[in-house]
């Protein structure tokens, strides 16, 4: 005891000194780059990356080997109920650091707030094992550390710093972290039984970040930054106070608002010429300047009649393409649960994620093996969807493993590959391989499926039934690729090819994102409250998507303007990027690097420039005739053992580009009156459509 005083002791003084001293130096001027470095935006200069990095190895190493087995077992011996009426709990006893940073920040409002909470969900809550102020008085919980009214009190936060046990921190978060220990009442308790119970909160709230560690460590090629920025984005949110309740609410009024306004202008027929224009104008100024667009060819024109949808989504409340492309990952799942601790944790959970096993093939012996996922009917012989999802995914994408639930309850095997532009497929690939000319890409990835039916059968001794390749986005550009590939040589045996909102042209739809991602020069001023503020509503409508029981949760639109929109989408399109360039350059994920230098000056394009181009590629006339859907066109002409489907309204695409595709497909196209990218997905009228058409039901 005596020893754990000192240690609180010593940081103490050690983080007082370094705050005082942080405190006088300048600020530093930003980095003048192409793209937004959200990293220095967030957390500044990363001062001490190279210790850094080494302490974020090992603290991964450390939860690997010690802390998650300690959570696998608790969460297998405690069931889901248990842990969140502990966590509620431990959540009630919180009260005194909340309270401490209400009055530090003088919110006096937010103070009486909490003390109102505490006191009914310690009475009518059992000590906290419930929450009735929520529930039943609409007092809901609010997130606040001493930290947040350190930042009020003008403390500066200090360098970015990973330690032992401890993966993001600032010397502003340890002392506020410091403050809050002298009001955590166990610590004037000492007993054997405290103890124990003391650890068994601390196991049970710890647990709650391995869905976070894991997603970190899954998915990203350099888990250390994308930490870096989670960790800085998260405490500024927290120091505004941009994670409360009136947020999310006056965005979701204002949205209503301003479509409610647009339908009254579009009824009276008048309004802006601009704004009725803004959609086209984006894609109109992406195309300018390159040889292979005939500009008056591709001119758009929305409101011509030519192109009619086949299919109707009704009650859709479209409100522009770039924010209707967000509606899948913040709506309904098809019931498809697993977002609890102890899901992700308990052996004994059986949702259908859990069910989902790995196994890995090899294409280069000096290379990592490639992994993917995949679920089997008992009748191993049964059909099989096989599914590779959008730019820049893996195999534990959400959309995949919603999509393999639906056909698996249909009676369908699943198997799930990762986006060929993705991290873990080019660490499989030989010495040389760059993702981005679709003639290799496929091919590598054809051979990937090849061996990976070949292994399940080999496995389980069986010969997979009627086989389809289900892709999005640019998974259904592969699918494409694939498709015509198989026409002129029949390896696979699949009977049925869908795609679902492919690019036309692929330096199309790269030229539309570089534009969109150089929007944020016009307002950079304020880039980090705009990122927070949309970042902060996205977490709270999936936090109340998770609290509400399906049935209840309903989302007439979302709560983003088009530029926040924008924001987001290039956000996570750049990480994408990110990951690709990162992995490209063999950067050492444990070492210091100025890697990010180079790719915050580096867009969609200049990659193509920089990494794609070479001596059989010179120009970017050959390159996107090597890249678009019309060096498909005998195919798509000739065959009928595809499915596209496609919006009048995707901003990848123009609407010259769905003409030709509909002449090309036929009926072989279906088109939706609005969804724009993937916005559609969880409807019922493409659900149907989609099942009718792998099925024939």
């Amino acid at each position: 005891m005596k020893f754990y005083k000192h240690l609180i002791c010593t940081l103490f003084a050690i983080v007082l000194f370094n705050t005082q001293a942080f405190a006088k130096k300048t600020i530093t001027q930003a980095p003048d780059f192409k793209y937004p470095d959200y990293a220095y935006e967030f957390v500044g200069r990363d001062k001490f990356e190279g210790f850094n990095r080494k302490m974020f190895v090992f603290n991964q190493k450390l939860n690997k080997y010690a802390l998650k087995p300690i959570h696998i077992v608790w969460a297998s011996v405690m069931p889901k109920y248990g842990m969140d009426r502990i966590q509620s709990a431990y959540t009630n006893i919180e009260y005194p650091k909340r309270l401490a940073s209400t009055l530090l920040q003088r919110d006096f409002k937010a103070a009486g707030h909490e003390t109102l909470r505490f006191l009914t969900n310690t009475t009518l809550g059992l000590g906290g094992l419930y929450d009735p102020a929520d529930k039943w008085f609409n007092l809901e919980p609010l997130k606040e550390d001493v930290a947040q009214g350190l930042a009020k009190c003008k403390i500066k936060q200090g360098p970015y710093l990973v330690l032992p046990f401890i993966n993001s921190t600032s010397p502003r978060s340890l002392l506020g972290s410091l403050i809050e220990c002298p009001l955590d009442a166990s610590m004037y308790i000492g007993s054997p039984i405290t103890a124990m119970v003391k650890a068994g909160l601390l196991v049970n709230r710890t647990s709650y970040a391995q869905p976070v560690i894991k997603m970190v460590e899954s998915n990203f090629a350099d888990p250390y930054d994308i930490a870096k920025k989670l960790w800085g984005l998260e405490r500024y949110i927290k120091d505004n106070n941009y994670d409360r309740k009136n947020i999310l609410d006056n965005a979701l009024k204002e949205c209503k608002e301003l479509v409610k306004a647009n339908e009254t202008k579009k009824a009276l027929n008048v309004g802006d010429e601009k704004e009725t224009k803004s959609n086209n104008l984006i894609v109109d100024d992406a195309i300018k300047g390159y040889a292979w667009f005939d500009e008056e060819k591709n001119n758009i024109d929305l409101t011509d009649n030519q192109l009619i949808a086949d299919i109707e989504l009704k009650n859709f409340n479209p409100q522009c393409p770039i924010t209707d492309a967000m509606r899948t990952a913040l709506f309904d799942t098809q019931g498809l649960k697993n977002d609890s601790i102890w899901s992700e944790l308990s052996i004994w959970n059986r949702t259908f994620a859990k069910k989902i096993k790995t196994a890995d093939v090899n294409i280069d012996t000096n290379k990592d093996n490639y992994k993917f996922n995949y679920i089997l009917q008992k009748d191993k012989n049964a059909p099989v969807v096989i599914i590779y999802p959008s730019i820049g995914e893996g195999i534990t994408s959400h959309h995949s493993i919603v999509f393999a639930k639906m056909f698996y309850d249909l009676g369908y095997s699943a198997i799930i590959f990762g986006s060929h532009f993705h991290w873990e497929f080019l660490k499989s690939m030989p010495d040389g391989f760059v993702p981005g000319i679709p003639s290799t890409d496929i091919a590598y990835l054809r051979e990937i499926t090849k061996k990976a039916i070949e292994k399940l059968e080999d496995k389980y001794e069986c010969k997979l039934g009627k086989k389809t390749v289900m892709g999005t986005s640019f998974g259904a550009f592969a699918t494409l690729f694939l498709a015509d590939m198989e026409s002129r040589e029949n390896t696979l045996n699949i009977s049925n090819f869908i795609s679902i909102n492919p690019p036309v042209e692929l330096l199309y739809a790269v030229n539309v994102i570089d534009k969109n991602n150089d929007l944020w020069k016009e307002n950079p001023i304020d880039i980090k409250k705009r990122v927070a503020l949309s970042a902060s509503k996205i977490i709270q409508l999936v936090e109340k998507k998770n609290e509400t029981k399906k049935e209840d949760f309903t989302l007439d639109m979302l709560p983003f303007s088009e530029d926040e929109a924008r924001l987001i989408t290039c956000f996570v399109l750049r990480q994408k990027l990110s990951d690709i360039i990162f992995t490209l350059e063999n950067t050492k994920t444990s070492k210091r690097t100025d890697i990010y230098d180079k790719i915050n000056n580096i867009g969609y394009l200049d990659y193509i420039n920089n990494y794609v181009k070479n001596d059989n590629l010179e120009t970017l006339e050959e390159i996107n005739a090597k890249t678009s859907l019309y060096s498909l066109k005998d195919y798509l002409i000739n065959n009928r053992n595809y499915k596209i489907y496609h919006t009048l309204d995707d901003y990848l695409v123009n609407q010259t580009q769905l003409k030709d595709l509909r002449q090309f497909a036929g009926a072989n196209l279906v088109l939706f009156d609005k969804g724009s990218h993937l916005g559609y997905l969880y409807r019922d009228e493409f659900k149907k459509q989609l099942i009718k058409d792998v099925t024939g039901n």
